[in-house]
């Protein structure tokens, strides 16, 4: 891992790796959007438990009718007219309450909890993405500062070389080429220098939108720190804990929801019954005619039960749909899991290939030290061509920028690892 201080200059804010996530965890648009679809979950929860509520209904009315007019001598002859109360009004309320529904309810309140889950579980894996992805970002920035500071003393190396070259030139030692090959080597330089610069602030501003920091907000990170390895456990260690990763729990929930599914298809085989109970207040009273004029009340409470007779056939198909998303949810399950065994190892075996790289490129960078200090004292006592005091300098700037890129590589990697096993500081 590693270890960093905050240092504050030139209103540039420098930030630590465990800032960095803190602030991303607290800040970044696809946390604060998958914790909205959490709270959604839990709303979605209420909804259904609210289908065990009775519906009720108030309803009101008012018209006017005509008299009746009777024609008792055939077509429009003996008119007959016998007079009404004109004004009509009803006034009532009706609830019903499901009792037995197949268990329809209780099922889809399960799906209901059980969505609820997922969207748990996938707010934690976008937590644990967005960490990855800010270490990614920030190691990267490390690095690219690293090689910045390896170019700056390769450049002032580079200048005080073409300062020898030039001396040397006005004494009539070495050819004009040999000073436009100097000046060549430091402009390639000063270039490298000028590139890694941008690319560092568009790193840093990609960072910047990790954490959703103000864009007039400079931020840098402190490179100061050592690097810390960490230790690798055998890859079993690491394999047992993948199985319970966030992939697999939310494999393992799509699996149960489409278990409730099924069991929900199967409740259209079964009757609903339900209570329910009206009253009202009527005027004028027309359960007798002629009507009397009085307001009058009715109420009525009971149960009634009903059972769809097509779903004994029609229902067939929704229960074998819903059997065989079971069957295809069970075999995504393992292809998940096969990948993520397959990612497991291959960082596991890849961070097993970077540590043995430390003492290769250990030596390397001895090795190239040892080498242009020989290039070097040769070409100053004119043994050798600028070409290979070059390719010498060279070497050393590329082999100094392994040693400190290979040792950040395997932070990383050791990072990838333990997301892939679920094993972040944040998962444990």
């Amino acid at each position: 891992m590693l270890g960093f201080t905050t240092l504050h200059a030139q209103e540039v804010k420098s930030i630590s790796l465990n800032e960095a996530i803190k602030i991303a965890k607290e800040n970044n648009r696809n946390i604060l959007k998958s914790k909205l679809e959490v709270t959604l979950s839990e709303e979605n929860i209420k909804e259904n438990k609210e289908l065990r509520l009775p519906e009720i209904e108030m309803n009101g009315a008012y018209s006017r009718i005509t008299n009746i007019t009777e024609f008792k001598g055939g077509f429009l002859k003996g008119k007959e007219v016998t007079r009404t109360i004109p004004e009509i009004y009803e006034v009532g309320t009706t609830f019903k309450m499901p009792l037995y529904v197949g268990n329809k309810i209780n099922n889809a309140i399960k799906i209901a909890n059980q969505e609820n889950q997922i969207a748990q579980i996938k707010k934690e894996k976008t937590e644990n993405d967005i960490e990855l992805e800010v270490i990614g970002t920030y190691l990267g920035i490390y690095k690219m500062m690293e090689l910045q500071q390896i170019i700056a003393e390769n450049i002032k190396e580079e200048q005080n070389r073409l300062r020898e070259v030039q001396s040397l030139k006005k004494h009539g030692t070495v050819t004009k080429n040999e000073v436009l090959r100097a000046e060549l080597q430091l402009s390639d330089r000063e270039l490298n220098a000028l590139t890694n610069s941008k690319n560092i602030k568009i790193a840093l501003h990609d960072l910047k939108t990790l954490l959703q920091l103000p864009e007039q907000e400079e931020i840098t990170i402190d490179t100061t720190a050592n690097i810390e390895m960490q230790g690798l456990d055998p890859y079993e260690v690491y394999m047992n804990h993948a199985l319970q990763n966030e992939e697999m729990r939310i494999s393992s929930q799509e699996i149960a929801i489409k278990k409730t599914e099924l069991k929900l298809a199967k409740g259209n085989y079964y009757p609903s019954i339900n209570f329910f109970g009206n009253y009202s207040f009527n005027y004028p009273n027309y359960k007798f005619f002629p009507p009397n004029p009085y307001l009058y009340t009715l109420g009525q409470v009971g149960v009634e039960a009903s059972f769809d007779i097509s779903g004994l056939y029609k229902n067939k198909t929704k229960v074998q749909m819903a059997t065989t998303r079971i069957q295809w949810q069970e075999m995504q399950s393992e292809i998940v899991k096969d990948k993520i065994q397959d990612e497991l190892f291959r960082n596991h075996t890849q961070y097993k290939e970077i540590v043995e790289k430390f003492k290769v490129v250990d030596k390397a960078e001895e090795l190239a030290n040892e080498n242009y200090r020989i290039v070097k004292l040769k070409y100053l006592n004119q043994l050798v061509l600028i070409t290979e005091m070059v390719d010498a300098d060279n070497a050393l700037l590329q082999a100094k920028y392994n040693k400190i890129s290979t040792r950040i590589d395997a932070v990383m990697k050791h990072y990838e690892l333990l997301r892939t096993a679920g094993m972040l500081p944040g998962e444990i």
